[in-house]
């Protein structure tokens, strides 16, 4: 990832998107997760986070419930975000772009440019170099969810430390 160097000798910005099936689950908790990892670790003003969804049935909705209670109860708040689509213009905005399961990963690597596809990447093979899936807790009960969380946060831990170590390194 080589991330947006800014003017005057100032740390590199990064931007992250994070992609699920419809932005109300699997996403909106990683934005979540990662949000406060990096205001924790004192980065949250050198990257920008987002998600969004390869479908548009939840577009302008709040993230699932369960998916706010969850995250509520690990201290972070979700129920602000709202569901959106994955557009054209993120695979020129975001310098990573994670799916959440091969399946999304495939969707957006069809949708993306050509020049741009290096930037796609399953999130838990980026962050913990497993090829697995993130599942989808979606017709499941709140354990999934819980289960989900804790993947994420791992996953979410080690990028953390892996954004971390690219800002104040940048490849590239």
């Amino acid at each position: 990832m080589q991330p947006n160097v800014t003017d005057g000798g100032k740390k590199a910005s990064i931007s992250v998107l994070f992609v699920c099936m419809g932005n109300i689950c699997r996403s909106p908790l990683a934005e979540g997760i990662l949000r406060k990892g990096l205001t924790e670790a004192g980065l949250a003003e050198h990257v920008r986070i987002d998600s969004a969804g390869t479908g548009n049935w939840h577009q302008g909705d709040a993230p699932d419930p369960r998916s706010i209670v969850t995250a509520a109860a690990h201290g972070i708040d979700i129920s602000a975000q709202r569901a959106r689509t994955v557009v054209a213009e993120d695979f020129d905005r975001f310098d990573l772009i994670l799916a959440m399961d091969r399946s999304n990963e495939a969707g957006l690597r069809a949708r993306a440019p050509a020049a741009r596809r290096d930037r796609i990447a399953l999130f838990l093979e980026h962050t913990l170099s497993g090829r697995a899936d993130i599942p989808d807790p979606y017709h499941g009960g709140a354990s999934g969810f819980e289960d989900v969380y804790q993947l994420l946060l791992e996953g979410c831990s080690a990028l953390v430390s892996r954004l971390g170590k690219e800002l104040r390194h940048p490849s590239g």
